[in-house]
């Protein structure tokens, strides 16, 4: 990935995500990754250990569940979950998000399935 002054268009960039909770990296921030994802359905219950996330949404409504309460997140409102917290994402419709998270950040922390997208697969 090659970063420059440019400007980026996130709907545009999401228009290019074909699959649903497959994030794909379109730009960082010194140790931050900025990711666009597509999700549908319920990813997986898991923590990030070192990581905190923030979650974005710009179409759809996200769900995201947590072990006391979910919190409900609408376009143009984010969600921080803190590093340690046991979080799973739910979209019961299509929506769009932005992510912004460490480099380091494991898709879906220590928890593996057929659903955990490589950081390498996620550079654009």
């Amino acid at each position: 990935m090659i970063l420059s002054a440019n400007s980026t268009n996130i709907q545009a960039a999401l228009d290019k995500v074909t699959q649903h909770w497959s994030p794909q990296v379109i730009g960082q921030v010194n140790n931050q990754y900025i990711k666009v994802a597509k999700l549908k359905g319920e990813l997986i219950w898991h923590a990030h250990a070192d990581e905190d996330e923030m979650f974005m949404v710009v179409y759809g409504t996200l769900d995201i569940q947590l072990e006391d309460r979910g919190v409900i997140v609408h376009p143009g409102e984010f969600c921080v979950i803190p590093k340690g917290v046991r979080h799973n994402p739910v979209a019961s419709e299509e929506c769009g998000i932005v992510l912004i998270e460490t480099v380091t950040t494991l898709h879906t922390g220590d928890e593996v399935t057929a659903r955990t997208v490589p950081v390498e697969r996620q550079l654009a």
